[in-house]
């Protein structure tokens, strides 16, 4: 079972979800998507985003800015954005051309 990824910035959240048969089907599926936040993020422009993992059979993932988000955010960005996944190779050319990165270990 192969991983994908992608980056969320801060004040984000995870809306629907695609798979191969289209919107994932809880029901068919009989559980949840796997999106894990990994603790890991890049700075860039001010803005930190965090590296998430999405088990295989997720293709794609559609983003919206939380209810709490910055006015700013709000202001600007009014619609979801669909994320393209990631594979870990291009990852890890993301994070060797960042910014900063940063890691946030569970204390």
């Amino acid at each position: 079972m192969s991983v994908k990824y992608f980056f969320l910035s801060d004040g984000w959240t995870v809306g629907r979800v695609w798979e191969f048969g289209g919107l994932w089907n809880v029901n068919a599926w009989r559980r949840e998507p796997e999106i894990l936040c990994q603790n890991l993020c890049i700075l860039e422009h001010g803005e930190k985003l965090w590296l998430y993992r999405v088990e295989d059979a997720v293709l794609m993932v559609e983003v919206k800015p939380t209810p709490n988000a910055s006015p700013e955010s709000a202001k600007t960005i009014g619609q979801v954005v669909l994320k393209r996944l990631i594979t870990a190779e291009q990852v890890i050319e993301r994070l060797k051309t960042a910014q900063t990165v940063l890691n946030q270990s569970a204390e």
